[in-house]
Order: C-alpha cells, then sequence, then structure tokens
C-alpha cells in the first residue's frame, strides 16, 4: 500500500482490495464510487494567491449572526477553503537563534567569515609536503624529521620546508608549506623521525580556508526550517539572532455553563474542562504559541471584554463549544456585538456544527469548533492545524495520509466525511491495518480514554457508509509535532 498524499479524498471509482487478516492474501474487490468533484486540493500544498477571497461571491452568506431557519450547508473543503483564506500573515521578527529553533528563516543569512577560517588538520596525523611522499609505500617507507606538535586551539603559525614534518591533531592549524595530512595509522607513530608509508595527493586530509563557508555565501537560505544544524551554522558565522516567520498567537477559550476549572470536583450536570488544555496542546504541537483562557465568563459585559482583549492579542479566536441552534446563545450575542460569526452546518462527523468569522478592527479571525472534546480535537485537526502551518510559512499543511486495511466493519452517515479516532499499525505482509478505538458505528468514538489510545484518525468519504471488514480506508497518522 502506498501513502496517499491528497488528505484522503478522491475522485472518480476507487477499486478497493479485500485483504484476509490471517494471510494477507486478496480475497476480493470491491467498487466505491466517489461524489464526482468533492476532493478537494490534490497536492499537500496551497498557494495562498489561489484561496478564495472571504467575501467571494460563492460563500452563502447570512445578514444575521444567528443560524437562519434554512442553516448554511458547507462542504469540509468550502468551510477550510474560508479559514484558509482568512489566516494573516504574521510579519517575521528577529530572535535569538536558540528561540528560531522549529521556525522557517525569514532572510538570507550571509556569512561574512570564511569556514573554515584557516588551513587545519581533517585528523590526527602529520602534517607534510605532498611532495615529499611521492613513492612512499609499506616496504620503502619515506622518512621525513619532525620538528612540531600542534593541538586544537589558539597556535602561533609555524612553518616547514622539504624533508620535514609537524605532528598534528583534528582541527589543529597547519604550518605554511604543508598541503597534506598523513594519517597517523599511515605512518611509523615516530617522535623525532616519522616513517611514511603511504603516498599522498595535495589537498588529502586537509580542510581549507572557506571551503564550507566562504565569505558572501549563503549560510542560511530563506525559508529554511531551522533546526539544529542551521543554528550551529548561525552561530558558526557569528549571527545571535535571525529573522523568522513568529509562531501564530492561538487564544483558546472554553464555553459552556457546565463547565468547571480543573483543579474542582463536578457536580451533577458539570464536566472538567478539557478542551482548553487540549486544544492548547494541539495548537502547541502544531507550531504555534498557545493562550489558555479557559471558561469564558458568564455575563455578558465581562465576555465582550475578554473577547475584545484576546482580538487584541491573538491572530486567531478559537472557541470550543456547544452553541444554541436558535442564535440566541451568550457567546454568540457576545461575538454578534463585535461582528459577523456565520454559524454553519458542515457535511461532516463527528461536529457538523462549526462556524467562522473576523473581528475587531484587525479583522482577526475567530473560529468556532464543537465542545464535545473528541468532536473538537478533529474539528482541530481538519481546519485549525493547516491554518497555523499556513500561518507559520509552512508548505505542506496537511498531515500525510496512507491507506490501510480495516479490521473491522465501520458505519459511517450518508452525505457526511466522517472521521473515526482509531489505531493503525503495521500488517505482518506489508502495507497497514487500522480498526477504530471504539468501535465503527457513530457516537462510539467519545471517550476521553479511547481518544488517548488512538494514533490516527480514518477518514470515511460522504458516499460511504458502510465498508466492510478487509476494505481499504484512508488514515491520517497523527504524529506529535508531524
Amino acid at each position: 500500500m502506498t501513502e496517499d498524499r491528497t488528505r484522503g479524498w478522491f475522485r472518480g471509482t476507487r477499486e478497493t482490495t479485500q485483504i484476509d487478516l490471517t494471510t494477507g492474501a486478496p480475497v476480493g474487490v470491491q467498487s466505491t464510487r466517489q461524489i464526482a468533484g468533492t476532493g478537494p486540493h490534490p497536492t499537500v500544498q496551497v498557494d495562498r494567491d489561489q484561496l478564495p477571497e472571504l467575501s467571494g461571491g460563492d460563500e452563502p452568506r447570512t445578514d444575521s449572526w444567528a443560524v437562519a431557519e434554512a442553516p448554511v450547508v458547507r462542504s469540509v473543503e468550502q468551510h477550510l477553503d474560508l479559514i484558509l483564506a482568512a489566516a494573516p500573515t504574521p510579519d517575521p521578527i528577529e530572535l535569538a537563534v536558540l528561540d528560531a529553533q522549529g521556525l522557517l528563516c525569514a532572510e538570507h543569512v550571509v556569512s561574512d567569515r570564511d569556514l573554515p577560517s584557516f588551513e587545519q588538520a581533517a585528523l590526527d596525523g602529520y602534517a607534510a609536503r605532498s611532495a615529499d611522499t611521492v613513492g612512499a609505500t609499506l616496504e620503502d617507507p619515506v622518512g621525513l624529521a619532525v620538528v612540531g606538535e600542534s593541538q586544537a586551539g589558539p597556535a602561533e603559525p609555524s612553518a616547514i620546508g622539504p624533508g620535514l614534518a609537524h605532528k598534528v591533531a583534528a582541527g589543529a592549524m597547519l604550518p605554511s608549506g604543508a598541503d597534506v595530512v598523513v594519517p597517523t595509522v599511515w605512518t611509523d607513530s615516530g617522535a623525532a623521525h616519522v616513517g611514511v608509508h603511504a603516498e599522498l595527493e595535495p589537498g588529502t586530509y586537509v580542510r581549507h580556508a572557506g571551503e564550507d563557508v566562504a565569505v558572501g555565501d549563503t549560510a542560511v537560505a530563506l525559508n529554511t526550517p531551522i533546526g539544529p544544524a542551521q543554528i550551529s551554522l548561525l552561530a558558526a558565522v557569528g549571527r545571535e539572532r535571525v529573522l523568522v516567520h513568529p509562531r501564530p498567537r492561538i487564544a483558546v477559550l472554553s464555553a459552556g455553563s457546565e463547565l468547571v476549572d480543573v483543579g474542582r470536583m463536578p457536580g451533577p450536570g458539570q464536566v472538567v474542562d478539557v478542551n482548553s488544555y487540549a486544544l492548547a496542546a494541539a495548537a502547541r504541537d502544531a507550531g504555534a504559541e498557545a493562550y489558555r483562557s479557559g471558561i469564558v465568563p458568564r455575563d455578558r459585559r465581562r465576555l465582550v471584554e475578554l473577547l475584545e482583549s484576546q482580538l487584541l492579542r491573538s491572530d486567531i479566536v478559537l472557541i470550543a463549544g456547544t452553541f444554541a441552534g436558535n442564535g440566541f446563545d451568550l457567546v454568540q450575542e457576545a461575538l454578534a456585538q463585535l461582528g459577523e460569526v456565520t454559524f454553519a452546518q458542515v457535511a461532516m462527523h463527528p461536529g457538523p456544527i462549526q462556524a467562522f468569522g473576523r473581528l475587531g478592527r484587525d479583522g482577526v479571525p475567530v473560529i468556532c469548533i464543537p465542545g464535545e472534546p473528541a468532536a473538537a480535537l478533529v474539528a482541530f485537526e481538519v481546519f485549525v492545524r493547516p491554518a497555523i502551518r499556513l500561518m507559520l510559512g509552512k508548505r505542506q499543511l496537511f498531515r500525510r495520509t496512507v491507506q490501510a486495511v480495516s479490521a473491522q466493519q465501520l458505519l459511517s452517515p450518508l452525505g457526511y466525511r466522517q472521521y473515526l479516532h482509531g489505531q493503525v499499525m503495521r500488517h505482518p505482509d506489508g502495507g497497514y491495518v487500522v480498526e477504530p478505538v471504539g468501535g465503527g458505528e457513530s457516537g462510539h468514538d467519545a471517550a476521553l480514554a479511547r481518544t488517548a489510545r488512538a494514533n490516527c484518525l480514518v477518514v470515511i468519504d460522504e458516499d460511504v457508509t458502510e465498508v466492510s471488514p478487509g476494505g481499504l480506508v484512508t488514515v491520517m497518522p497523527m504524529l506529535l509535532g508531524g
């Protein structure tokens, strides 16, 4: 089975081969019809210039922030494209090189020094003239007089002439006149006189000045991910700070009268606020700087003030909660006071009710997702994580997907794209096998303990209502930091 890089969405007809899980042998082929035109972006790269504008005429709009009598129904792709089109591009900032780890370089870093800055030995041995090694063999070594010794570190300049050698350690500065380093194992290791057992070409085991990076060379190019190797190179060329694309700032809030803080024992009908913790952690894993603001106040004036403060310091505001269908929810009213946020039904499960808008003076994107924890994490993966990666300047916005054999029957509602938390593993005969952590039926995927055991999302297309055991499904591995 090959890796699928189309986010698991296909066009046309897909041939699904069933495999006997005990032998790995194909036992039949089933043809699954796919809805034409429902596939989104054919690659995992999104060109920001090609994304639709938020005010585009094709997107259904309402004049009210409340859900209308005939709710707006969007495909997953339509809702995602709205969010990606509105994702801001934070201005580059200058950070200390260690703080820049994991970010993209926002400048061409040009070296103003040579690396290495002097001729040095590549390994332990004897610095010598290549002309003095001509004809040297194991049976007939060439003898040279040893006139000095150098270790790596500060050293006074030295020189050698014909018939002379200088003992050197790896990294030590070469004496003037030497153009080779004879490895110790190719000599008799003499102290005053050394026998050389091999003939060497000029430059052998010598690190030349500027060989790695020369003055004027690009040390780290624009949009290069900064990892340990890039940090070492930046330090080597003398850069203490570097311009980078910063981490997006994500404010995470939880809405719901049933919520209590994690330090309190929930009473009857109450549940602990886990979404603000889980979503802040997911945002950080995606590369963002997350502010966990916790449970929203139940007073509208205080809630509006809180939202206004988050809009001032955030690039995205993320709110998880169960919102009223008639539009008269406290959070919806507070959002309406600050601008327009459209609540819509998205053709996905779990969590079809989603919302999006832009509020405040700077039009900060506000994303509302379901309050049920498993559904909230699914919505984050599908809509918020790609936006964070776009804001980071990443080329690959979406997790890679693979095709896997389903270990059991999976059921899915017609017309909805189903996301199931599952466990995917390598099949002994090759490929992958996956099974949902809570069973294949809708509603069995909600338990937090089961979700915590999952290592992937199983994606079932909108027109598929059943996947038989042994059928192929699309799987999105949930690798930390991936």
